[in-house]
């Protein structure tokens, strides 16, 4: 089901920045769900869809204009490994825009005249081997390989027609090249962004070199990064507007360290609303968080903002 709309994301965009929500792994934490599993947010697509909603609608009425969904880590290869077939699997990716689209359906009916876009969610291949390898890139697997990874979920995602396609946490070159090639020709539009240490993607590659990839990819909308220390995405803002010419889209998490192998977070948060007025200068047109960064804090940047 499709939401009328005075302007499209792509418009919006164009037009003002707009807040993105938070972390939806901690809000959905915060409410009681267990998360401790390989599916992560995404076993609740199947189990607790409606808990789903809530956590997106927690975040809207925050202040944020774009949730991302749930499927940052709902593949056709996770859900097979817990007995999901192919058939029911493409319906939980379908189920994870629309239950987005039913909270922003929720929170525009509070707020008559305020529109709300959808970001569909399309981890990186390390987020379905659920072994932090994400966070390092560099699978041992071609940019054909990585396509044809991409591809069929992105297909469905885009069929569920999302405002946005929201290609995130990516850690190293090779396969931002395979989901460029993946999203050509399905008509929805996308952002890139990638999972940084300094001025390097996680893999190592110069950051330079890794925007300079989506200058001229059409479906491309923005370039940025997200899941990475506040301090990390300071420069990278800066330089993903002046590579790519693009609006940019940022989202670091809290600063804290995610332990792969304790399966915890660890450190203290650095995160903080007053960066985001530095980021909007440098050219962010998305500006939010992610994980460990929850609703009150976005709706202190939704003020910030302001």
């Amino acid at each position: 089901m499709t939401r009328p709309a005075s302007l499209t994301f792509t418009e919006a965009l164009a037009t003002s920045a707009l807040v993105l929500d938070g972390g939806l792994s901690n809000q959905l934490e915060s409410a009681g769900h267990d998360l401790s599993d390989e599916l992560w947010s995404a076993r609740l697509l199947a189990d607790r869809p409606e808990a789903i909603v809530e956590a997106h609608l927690r975040y809207y009425e925050a202040g944020a204009r774009v949730a991302i969904t749930s499927s940052y880590q709902a593949t056709f290869e996770g859900f097979a490994r817990r007995g999901i077939d192919h058939d029911r699997t493409a319906e939980l990716l379908a189920l994870s825009v629309e239950l987005a689209r039913k909270a922003a359906r929720r929170a525009e009916a509070k707020s008559p005249g305020r529109s709300l876009w959808v970001a569909a969610s399309v981890g990186p291949y390390g987020a379905m081997a659920a072994d932090g390898s994400e966070y390092r890139g560099r699978y041992g697997l071609s940019v054909g390989e990585l396509e044809r990874f991409h591809r069929p979920r992105l297909e469905v995602l885009a069929s569920a027609r999302p405002d946005v396609l929201a290609l995130e946490t990516v850690p190293d070159t090779d396969e931002a090249r395979a989901l460029l090639r993946a999203v050509r020709g399905l008509g929805v539009p996308a952002w890139l962004s990638y999972s940084v240490a300094g001025d390097r993607t996680r893999a190592g590659q110069p950051l330079k070199d890794a925007f300079a990839l989506a200058a001229d990819a059409e479906e491309i909308v923005a370039v940025g990064v997200n899941c990475c220390a506040p301090e990390d995405a300071d420069r990278a803002v800066e330089l993903a507007a002046r590579v790519t010419g693009k609006p940019v889209v940022v989202y670091p998490n809290s600063g804290e360290r995610w332990d792969a192998e304790a399966r915890e977070w660890r450190g203290r948060s650095t995160f903080s609303v007053r960066r985001v007025t530095g980021w909007q200068r440098a050219g962010a047109r998305l500006i939010g968080g992610c994980c460990r960064v929850g609703p009150d804090t976005i709706a202190g940047l939704a003020a910030q903002l302001r």
